[in-house]
């Protein structure tokens, strides 16, 4: 999927982030996915990535520095599995 989007003809010779490391990108660690948004901080084609991304409706990833989930753009990606029915302790 990303290998496509980054042929698009707009992008041309364009030096972008997520040609070096693709996977990064669909990470499922929250670390990862956190670093993805971070490394499109400086990316020249990062408005025009999202644009097409929620365009696309692409189904998730981190694209233009944003986190899509199912097709929208959510802050912050969950950790695997339930969360705690209780907070952990407050340690002392």
């Amino acid at each position: 999927m990303l290998a496509s989007v980054l042929q698009t003809p707009w992008l041309g010779e364009v030096s972008v982030p997520c040609r070096y490391e693709p996977d990064l990108f669909f990470a499922e660690a929250p670390a990862d996915v956190e670093a993805a948004k971070a490394v499109c901080g400086a990316c020249p084609v990062k408005e025009q990535c999202l644009s097409d991304a929620l365009e696309r409706r692409e189904p998730w990833g981190v694209w233009g520095g944003e986190l899509l989930v199912s097709g929208q753009v959510v802050a912050r990606k969950r950790p695997r599995g339930r969360p705690r029915k209780n907070p952990a302790p407050a340690a002392a």
